[in-house]
């Protein structure tokens, strides 16, 4: 009778669900997600206070001082010739290379003579020497000409010298593809002179890359410090120059507002390298490119 009970009363019982633990594979994935997060609060951390003291009454107070905009209005007020000077070089600097590095970029890419990789060795040369050394250089060679040396082509001609690898990498990557070089000898095949599909065929197809250093270029020259630093005069301070005068001073909200003001000018270089999807190398958008024309095309319905 017992047991008949217990049979009937069994299947009204709780069911207990065995617990499983987590496999590997989503261990691994939550430590890396847990580093990732932690290494982002690291580093954006910082910026965020920094801003917020650009924007406080009194920094030691915190926010309990209250916001304001003074500090940013006192640093547009000394500093905005600054700004304008380092777009001024920024913009010239894009132009030379432009000029000079597409060119070489294209040559480099083409040739594949013992003579060119050693031409590419000494583009790149300035971006393994500290720039302190390499302005130390300008002014061994070109500081005796007083009218050079005061004058802001000095620092340009110091910010060419910088970033010229950055837009002769990220072009001679584009060109270095096997269909450029298809196309343009089917172009030559049909009779099109160097000029002609330099400007038609070369020139469209390795837009990415030009972008791509383009805009290294401008966030290059735009922050560059150690150079310019050695380079400048009191009448061709840049942005980052003032930034490290505004530290000096010893009022770290003047100089947090000198940084949210650096931030703004910026930001929107990085944020259209990402929208555009190009890297420093332009090999983004490269990849972008072969799948889609890899990608398979769905044939027309057949009645």
């Amino acid at each position: 009778m017992n047991s008949v009970v217990r049979t009937a009363r069994a299947p009204n019982l709780p069911h207990r669900r065995a617990l499983t633990l987590p496999s590997l594979p989503a261990w691994l994935a939550a430590g890396q997600w847990l580093v990732t997060l932690l290494l982002c609060a690291f580093l954006i951390v910082p910026v965020v206070m920094s801003i917020l003291a650009g924007l406080t009454v009194n920094y030691f107070q915190g926010v309990a001082s209250g916001l304001t905009l003074r500090w940013l209005g006192q640093v547009w007020t000394q500093y905005h010739a600054s700004v304008f000077l380092s777009l001024e070089v920024a913009l010239a600097t894009l132009a030379i290379t432009l000029v000079t590095g597409v060119p070489a970029g294209y040559v480099l890419a083409r040739s594949q003579t013992r003579l060119s990789r050693i031409v590419e060795e000494f583009l790149v040369l300035p971006i393994a020497l500290p720039g302190l050394a390499s302005a130390l250089a300008l002014l061994v060679v070109y500081g005796g000409f007083t009218m050079f040396r005061t004058s802001v082509m000095f620092i340009i001609a110091g910010h060419v010298v910088f970033t010229l690898p950055f837009m002769v990498r990220a072009v001679a990557a584009v060109c270095a593809s096997s269909r450029l070089r298809t196309l343009e000898e089917g172009a030559a095949s049909l009779g099109a002179g160097f000029f002609t599909r330099f400007v038609t065929i070369v020139l469209p197809n390795v837009r990415p890359g030009i972008v791509a250093g383009a805009l290294a270029v401008v966030t290059l020259s735009i922050g560059e410090f150690n150079l310019t630093w050695m380079l400048h005069t009191p009448e061709t301070k840049t942005l980052p120059v003032g930034l490290a005068d505004t530290y000096a001073s010893l009022r770290i909200e003047i100089g947090s507002a000198y940084t949210i003001l650096f931030f703004i000018m910026t930001m929107p270089l990085l944020v259209a390298m990402q929208w555009l999807g190009v890297d420093a190398t332009g090999q983004r958008s490269i990849r972008k490119k072969t799948r889609a024309s890899a990608a398979p095309t769905n044939p027309p319905d057949q009645p």
